[in-house]
């Protein structure tokens, strides 16, 4: 018998979170390694579509920043980046 309390699984989180951690992971963190969508699809294996409103939810919450360089380009904010680092812990 074991002295350690069983493990629960960690509870599903929704795709959108999922999907700010891939751009965290892709190195979308600032202004200079922003992302259009078009190369956020490559990416995140996800329809441009899905990606947009992903994006716009985000945006909405403060945790993904837009920027216009050469068209509109994303990244995560500061807020966001807090945020994916308190889904790893």
């Amino acid at each position: 018998m074991s002295r350690y309390p069983p493990v629960s699984p960690r509870p599903e989180l929704p795709e959108e979170f999922r999907f700010l951690c891939m751009l965290h992971n892709v190195g979308a963190i600032n202004a200079e390694r922003s992302l259009k969508v078009e190369e956020i699809a490559k990416w995140t294996d996800k329809e441009v579509s899905t990606i947009g409103e992903f994006l716009r939810k985000l945006a909405e919450l403060g945790y993904v920043q837009a920027v216009k360089s050469n068209g509109v380009k994303y990244h995560v904010s500061v807020a966001g980046i807090r945020k994916v680092l308190t889904l790893y812990s």
